[in-house]
């Protein structure tokens, strides 16, 4: 009886374990009251500051932020107005526009929000089989009236997403792998992969994403 109730003992908790790590966890859900008391008409987007070794990070980013962020609902200040005024003010690096205060950034532009965003990867990998284009990009909203954060989110997007392996061997892999890095340089996938990133971290109606704007018909639906 001692052996047996050991091994009972024993499978019970090798249960309980498994049972343990086949938990799935779901992401917290992000906390919209600031945001909903705010609920901004138009946002400021800020050129990106730039963490990644290739400097077209940030224009090409920036380049793609409207289309999102408009089609969520929000009048979005014109991207190259925007730097251009930075630049006649004697401003020419992201670095030097997000350290702007939030009173002179309303007082200039008179937007409700400031999006401040950082590119933390942008670039192409390259391996003997394959090879990888990577947009990594964190954003933060905040509010030029009363200065709090209202959302802030994170959005990556590879060119290597839903590429199929090959089904011939080796030599197949190698000419795949030929094939793709001849893409990646001659097509510039940053640019094209820096548009799903970008859509992917400012579009409207994604978990913990960006809320819908008042030009939008789900606009305080969600």
């Amino acid at each position: 009886m001692r052996v047996t109730r050991c091994t009972s003992g024993l499978f019970a908790l090798t249960l309980a374990t498994l049972g343990a790590g086949c938990a799935v966890s779901t992401p917290k859900p992000y906390d919209y009251y600031q945001y909903k008391q705010s609920r901004p008409a138009s946002i400021l987007v800020l050129p990106p500051l730039n963490a990644s070794p290739d400097v077209r990070a940030t224009y090409s980013v920036l380049s793609q932020v409207t289309m999102p962020l408009s089609e969520a609902g929000y009048y979005v200040l014109p991207v190259a107005l925007v730097d251009e005024t930075f630049r006649q003010n004697g401003l020419v690096n992201p670095a030097e526009m997000h350290d702007v205060g939030l009173v002179k950034l309303r007082e200039i532009f008179g937007a409700d929000a400031v999006l401040y965003i950082e590119v933390k990867q942008y670039g192409t990998s390259y391996a003997v089989v394959s090879s990888e284009t990577r947009v990594t990009a964190a954003a933060r909203l905040v509010d030029l009236r009363s200065g709090e954060v209202l959302w802030a989110g994170e959005a990556t997007a590879s060119s290597a997403e839903g590429r199929g392996s090959s089904g011939g061997g080796l030599v197949g892999m190698l000419v795949e792998a030929l094939l793709s890095q001849v893409l990646e340089n001659v097509m510039s996938q940053g640019h094209a992969t820096a548009g799903v990133t970008a859509n992917r971290l400012l579009s409207a109606g994604r978990p913990n994403g960006i809320l819908y704007g008042p030009r939008a018909p789900e606009y305080q639906k969600d």
